[in-house]
C-alpha cells in the first residue's frame, strides 16, 4: 500500500530512515533553516517557504498560495511511489497534513474526500490541515468544495506536543 509520512521537522531524519523514505516535501518558513535526510537526493526534495497562517496581509509573513499547492501536486505526480513520501512542516500539524491530503487527492482523485479525511483522523487525532492549503486544493482539484466539507466535519485536531509524526495511506486498503 502507497503511502505518505507525516512529520514534525524534528523527526524527518528518523522518519526517513525508519519509513525509507526517498522523497520528501518540506513546507516550511522561508527563514527557516534545516539540514535535508541524507537519504533524500537533493532533486527529490521540493521547499516550498510558507507560514502557517490562513490569510494574506501578515506582515513579512508568507500565505500559502497556488504556486505552492500546484507544486506539491506537480511533485506528488513525479513521485514514483516505490517508497513512501515524506511530507513535513513545523510541527506536522497543519500544513504537512493539508499537504498530505491534497497530495493523496491528486494520485487517487476517485476516492471519496470524507473517507480521506476521516483516515486522516484516525491517523492522527491531532492533525487540523491549513484550511488555505485545503481551500485551494479543493479548488484545484475540482473538488467543488468537498475536500473543505470533509475538513471542515472531522473538525481541529487535539492540542499537540509537535512531536507525533504519522503515516497516511494515499486510499483505503479496500480501496477508497
Amino acid at each position: 500500500m502507497t503511502f505518505i509520512v507525516v512529520s514534525p521537522l524534528s523527526r524527518i531524519a528518523e522518519m526517513a530512515v525508519r519509513h525509507k523514505a526517498r522523497d520528501m516535501i518540506s513546507l516550511i518558513a522561508k527563514e527557516q533553516a534545516f539540514h535535508r535526510p541524507g537519504v533524500i537526493a537533493a532533486e527529490r526534495h521540493l521547499t516550498l517557504g510558507m507560514n502557517d497562517i490562513v490569510f494574506k496581509g501578515t506582515g513579512d509573513l508568507v500565505a500559502p498560495d497556488e504556486t505552492h499547492v500546484r507544486g506539491i501536486i506537480d511533485f506528488a505526480a513525479s513521485w514514483r511511489q516505490e517508497t513512501p513520501l515524506l511530507i513535513h512542516c513545523w510541527m506536522g500539524v497543519s500544513r504537512s497534513p493539508a499537504a498530505a491530503l491534497i497530495a493523496a487527492l491528486s494520485l487517487a482523485p476517485d476516492q471519496s474526500d470524507e473517507t480521506l479525511a476521516r483516515r486522516l483522523r484516525a491517523a492522527s487525532p491531532f492533525a487540523t490541515p491549513n484550511a488555505r492549503l485545503i481551500e485551494i486544493g479543493d479548488a484545484l482539484l475540482g473538488r467543488n468544495g468537498r475536500l473543505v466539507a470533509a475538513v471542515r466535519a472531522i473538525g481541529r485536531g487535539a492540542d499537540a506536543d509537535g512531536n507525533t509524526p504519522f503515516v497516511l495511506a494515499i486510499r483505503d486498503a479496500v480501496g477508497g
